[in-house]
């Protein structure tokens, strides 16, 4: 089947991926534009499977001033190498996930980064709104699952939708700059800073 540069070139756009790789995620899924993205994705994923045990030792600390000076944000994003650490696709990565600390507040990297004793405190708060409040609906495992399903969406960057296209999330985006520059990505840690917070 023959693709049409035209398309390939949409899909690079979008994803950052390599021409060869979008230009196989077509043909893969016969010129659907939508399951070539889908296709992408689920490589990114494989991809940063295959990554995930390298180690990350380079990257840079990326910095962000929102609301006329009033919310500011520094973030650690790494990767392997300087020579990716100095692409303008890395740093507009970093860029971005600082944008998204400032407008959403997460307040962990991952779910893995949940002190036990808050997601407890959070399991407790919502077993006892089941109890008083019930479900004719749900049981109390779908209940929980479904509270902590939205917890994890309020409060972790990785599981949050990506302001500037709700379509993905973080950690989709990351695992497509991944793909697209070939080593693992990760973010290591992130603090936000609002004026007078604690006065």
């Amino acid at each position: 089947m023959e693709i049409s540069a035209a398309l390939v070139k949409k899909l690079r756009e979008q994803t950052n991926a390599g021409m060869m790789d979008c230009k196989k995620a077509l043909m893969a899924s016969s010129g659907d534009f939508d399951k070539a993205l889908e296709y992408l994705r689920e490589k990114g994923i494989a991809s940063a499977q295959q990554k995930a045990s390298r180690i990350a030792e380079d990257g840079a600390i990326g910095s962000y001033i929102h609301a006329d000076g009033k919310i500011g944000v520094l973030i650690e994003v790494n990767c392997e190498t300087d020579f990716v650490a100095r692409t303008d696709s890395f740093r507009q990565l970093v860029r971005d996930l600082a944008m998204q600390v400032a407008g959403l507040q997460p307040r962990w990297v991952s779910v893995q980064d949940i002190p036990a004793s808050q997601l407890e405190e959070v399991k407790s708060a919502l077993l006892a709104k089941f109890a008083t409040e019930g479900s004719a609906s749900k049981s109390q495992e779908a209940f929980l699952e479904e509270g902590l399903s939205e917890f994890y969406l309020s409060h972790c960057l990785l599981t949050q939708s990506f302001v500037r296209d709700g379509t993905r999330t973080v950690e989709q985006l990351i695992q497509e700059h991944v793909l697209s520059l070939g080593e693992k990505i990760m973010v290591r840690r992130f603090v936000c800073y609002r004026l007078a917070e604690d006065l």
